[in-house]
């Protein structure tokens, strides 16, 4: 389970499929996505007050997870990223490990290219390995999953907060429908804001 993703001999899993089994019975769950793809993912799995996808800053995803983890250490905080999304933040991974927040799982789906701007491959495809470079931030639970027997096990694990935990998964390149959350950043911020702390609306 801690091999590079490039290495194994499993096929690549299912995006949609993936993210659906992630957010299964989510309950209280708070979920940041990524620009692209694992937004268009999370939305297809069902758009949810408690969805934030990004729509750019990329390479913040992460950070944006840690900040509600530690804002609010009694839920838990899942982040969805790609692997060209994690490529360009993986400071972030540092600052995640000294801060060891228990309640924050962070899911990279690796499909080894970066869909929004032409498949041109990512470093994942040469061998780079995520979960390493996480595990030697200092984020001893980092794990690469190849099957969906894992993928359940993760799902399972985000509601324990025992983190930080990350997760680099092996998905395939095959087109998904496109399922677009809202666009607007001022509603997205306020529907997420509300449904986590109530209140009015601005």
């Amino acid at each position: 389970m801690n091999g590079s993703p490039a290495q194994t001999s499993n096929p690549p899993l299912d995006r949609r499929t993936v993210a659906a089994r992630l957010l299964a019975d989510r309950g209280d769950l708070l979920v940041v996505a990524g620009l692209g793809g694992t937004a268009w993912d999370i939305s297809a799995a069902g758009d949810n007050d408690l969805n934030f996808p990004l729509w750019g800053g990329m390479g913040n995803a992460a950070m944006v997870g840690l900040g509600l983890a530690l804002a609010q250490p009694e839920r838990p905080v899942l982040v969805i990223t790609g692997d060209g999304e994690m490529l360009m933040g993986l400071g972030s991974l540092a600052t995640i490990a000294v801060q060891q927040p228990a309640n924050l799982s962070i899911a990279v789906f690796d499909n080894q290219h970066y869909g929004e701007t032409g498949q041109q491959e990512t470093h994942t495809a040469d061998g780079v390995d995520l979960a390493a470079i996480a595990r030697g931030a200092g984020i001893e639970e980092a794990l690469t999953l190849t099957t969906m027997d894992e993928v359940g096990q993760l799902a399972l694990r985000i509601h324990q907060r025992t983190g930080p935990l990350f997760a680099q998964i092996r998905i395939g390149m095959a087109p998904a429908p496109l399922v677009l959350p809202p666009r607007d950043g001022p509603h997205l911020k306020t529907r997420f804001r509300m449904a986590l702390l109530g209140g009015e609306a601005e």
